[in-house]
């Protein structure tokens, strides 16, 4: 028997969703195939499923984390797109978190949470 799991996506919801693929897009994401109600939407060996699927108490309350190997450099990327004025959303910035992370906030056009994050090393007796 092979119980080898492969991988795992979210589907993402979008209220817009032709504004949420146009804000992933100027993010650096690609998108190589889409359909009417789904997109799929990737960086690099990451991925993730948008959908046109507007509820707003799950968008309200759905959010996503991206793991990536250096925050600050995500950070200035997404500074430097432009999205937070062209799409009118909320970027925050860098903090080292309690669980050894150090993460920077960031709100799609639907109001979805992304959390971008890198590892870093513990505290001494944490």
């Amino acid at each position: 028997m092979n119980l080898a799991a492969v991988e795992i996506k979210a589907f993402v919801p979008a209220a817009d969703f032709a504004l949420s693929k146009e804000f992933y897009v100027a993010l650096g994401f690609e998108i190589p195939w889409s359909s009417e109600d789904l997109a799929y939407v990737r960086h690099g060996e990451t991925s993730f499923l948008l959908q046109a699927f507007n509820e707003p108490g799950f968008i309200k309350n759905f959010q996503m984390h991206l793991l990536v190997e250096n925050v600050d450099d995500w950070h200035a990327q997404v500074l430097s797109s432009g999205v937070a004025l062209r799409f009118g959303v909320k970027v925050g910035e860098p903090q080292d978190q309690p669980w050894a992370m150090r993460d920077f906030t960031l709100f799609d056009p639907s109001g979805v949470l992304w959390r971008v994050a890198q590892n870093i090393p513990r505290g001494e007796g944490a």
